[in-house]
This record gives C-alpha cells, structure tokens and sequence, in this order.
C-alpha cells in the first residue's frame, strides 16, 4: 500500500495542489481495524514555506470531534513543540508532505499525496498498529 501511494505522488504537478480542505471518504478509506472515523476533513496550507496542517475527525461512536493542527516552518526545517511531550515537524520529501509527531515517545508518521483521480491519500504509521490509509476529496 505505502507503495502505491508513493506512486500517486507522481501525478501532484506542484505542492500548492494539496492546499484546501479536504473531506474524509470512509468507504474508501483502509482503518486497519483501528476506530472507524465517521467524518473527518483535513486542510493544509502551505504559504511560502509556512505549512500548516488541521485535522477534525468525528470517530464511529464518539460523542465529540478531535482536532489536531500543525503549524511549521518547512523550508528551514522548524520542530514546533506543544507543551512538553508534543512536537510535530513538517518537511516535503519530493510531492509528498510529510508530518512526523513524537508524543510521550511514540512516533506517529503521516504522509499527504495527490493520487491520480484527483483525491489525496493519507498513509498513517503508528507504532504497533498496522498501516492505514485514508481517502479524502477536495472540497
């Protein structure tokens, strides 16, 4: 899987094309057993180097919406730390945008790349849980 998505990563003509907000499909999402997101959007912004990253998921019995935003300095390389034990880095790795959070420890990886039909796919790496992948469409 992490192969295809790196595949799709060809078709993105430049990285402004990842910028918007992007709506989850969870039909065509892969959750790896994990809590099913009912509902979710993500919007990127990456202005001049300032990339930030914002995440609002609903999960399949919550009762509450979680939110999650990054905001980096990619083009010098920038750690953004969030109290403590949080920090998040944000880089490019050719037309894939790349956010890696360390929290208590634990890494979890996230890559954004444009597929060939026009949607992003989203690979998601946490220690111990199997890889998943998720579908969103442009707004």
């Amino acid at each position: 899987m992490t192969t295809l998505l790196f595949a799709f990563s060809a078709f993105a003509h430049d990285r402004s094309s990842l910028n918007g907000t992007w709506t989850l499909v969870p039909a065509k999402s892969d959750f790896a057993g994990q809590r099913v997101v009912q509902t979710g959007t993500v919007t990127i912004n990456d202005r001049e180097g300032i990339i930030s990253v914002s995440r609002n998921f609903v999960y399949e019995g919550a009762a509450e919406t979680f939110f999650y935003s990054d905001v980096t300095d990619a083009e010098n390389n920038a750690t953004i730390h969030t109290g403590k034990d949080l920090e998040s880095k944000t880089r490019w790795d050719h037309d894939v945008l790349k956010v890696t959070t360390t929290q208590f420890g634990s890494v979890t990886l996230e890559s954004y790349a444009l597929a060939a039909d026009g949607t992003m796919m989203v690979s998601v790496v946490r220690p111990d849980h199997k890889l998943i992948t998720l579908v969103f469409q442009h707004n």
